[in-house]
């Protein structure tokens, strides 16, 4: 049986929003690079969009931590799995996330990537639920703040699936 999907947010409000945000960090980053590290798997459709709407220098990375499993909560517990290929020291560093619920995983993240000496991090997210805030983050760029409700599409998934959508949808569970 297939699930049921409900478009939260359509591929032209995404596409906007992300033109935004690039315009945003560009002015933020005028007269300097950033370095983007992408959280594997979801974050990679959203970091590539918003790379090329940056126009300062970028260059970017890609790291994997799970906090999920096949679920559609965290776990609570947060493992890397694919880490960095570069150093950070020196650099500005600018995390790229699909998603931030809890918060966990970017703190736990943030905790880790500060230890190795980069000259700033920021955060930037596609999507935040500020409601399922336990974890004390601070995100310096958000897309959209949307309910608690499951969503997919745009690099989102559910058990691997949904993550080709180009817009954001709510899975009716």
């Amino acid at each position: 049986m297939e699930d049921k999907i409900s478009i939260l947010l359509t591929e032209e409000e995404v596409d906007a929003k992300i033109r935004a945000l690039g315009k945003k960090i560009s002015e933020d980053y005028a007269g300097k690079s950033v370095h983007l590290v992408c959280v594997l798997k979801g974050g990679v459709f959203f970091m590539c969009e918003l790379a090329k709407r940056i126009d300062v220098p970028v260059s970017m990375d890609f790291m994997s931590v799970s906090s999920y499993g096949n679920g559609t909560s965290s776990s609570g517990a947060v493992r890397i799995v694919k880490d960095l290929d570069e150093p950070l020291e020196g650099k500005d560093v600018l995390i790229v996330e699909d998603i931030i619920d809890s918060g966990n995983t970017l703190h736990y993240l943030v905790e880790i990537l500060y230890k190795r000496n980069p000259s700033s991090i920021k955060i930037c997210t596609l999507l935040d639920k500020p409601d399922r805030r336990v974890a004390d983050v601070n995100v310096d760029y958000v897309g959209f703040a949307i309910p608690d409700k499951f969503v997919v599409g745009y690099g989102l998934d559910y058990a691997q699936k949904y993550r080709n959508l180009p817009y954001i949808g709510v899975v009716e569970l």
